[in-house]
């Protein structure tokens, strides 16, 4: 049967579109451990970074009760002032570092101004969690998540779709997380320690 144009656009094209949801969604345990799943925002990657979350929030780094740091002049693409907390947490019964950083922003953010009233400014929380060896060997098996200040996750939009930043965020791609960490000294991923 030969297909033409038409054809194409009518059936080809919606069922790959199909079973690359598949792909994108289903069976994610067997895929993941396997190196092939989708790099982010995968049902198994938004779960772990909910059970980040509330490991972060037990140890008072994020949410109403988050112990307060010394804030300092950001650059982009985090915020113009940031606070980063380094400290180890337990997620899942795996023991690793996370590293939290608070991204404030808008008009009139200043240092002074987010040491007065942090709420207002907040805009994001970027987080790094050293995960298991073998989650991502390559990039040092790093875990990412990019969370408003209320704990649920930013979102890319993509053909349609809405990724949520969680995981592998923007493996293989010029710009984003990886890429950008790739650059840090001594090749751990990390800019800064405190």
């Amino acid at each position: 049967m030969k297909l033409t144009r038409s054809d194409w656009y009518r059936v080809v094209l919606p069922v790959a579109a199909l079973f690359g949801v598949f792909s994108l969604y289903g069976c994610q345990s067997t895929m993941r451990t396997m190196g092939m799943g989708p790099p982010m925002g995968s049902p198994d990657d938004v779960a772990d970074s909910q059970a980040l979350w509330k490991a972060l929030a037990n140890a008072d780094l994020v949410g109403p009760g988050a112990v307060k740091d010394k804030p300092y002049t950001g650059t982009p693409p985090h915020g113009k002032i940031l606070e980063t907390l380094h400290t180890t947490v337990t997620v899942n019964g795996y023991k690793g570092t996370a590293i939290v950083k608070r991204n404030y922003g808008g008009p009139g953010v200043s240092i002074n101004s987010v040491k007065a009233n942090p709420k207002r400014y907040l805009k994001a929380v970027t987080v790094m969690f050293k995960r298991e060896a073998g989650y991502d060997p390559e990039d040092k098996d790093w875990f990412w998540a990019k969370y408003k200040p209320d704990g649920s996750l930013h979102v890319k939009e993509k053909m349609g779709m809405k990724i949520p930043l969680a995981g592998r965020v923007a493996k293989g791609k010029p710009e984003g997380c990886i890429s950008c960490h790739r650059g840090a000294p001594g090749g751990d991923f990390v800019f800064a320690s405190n």
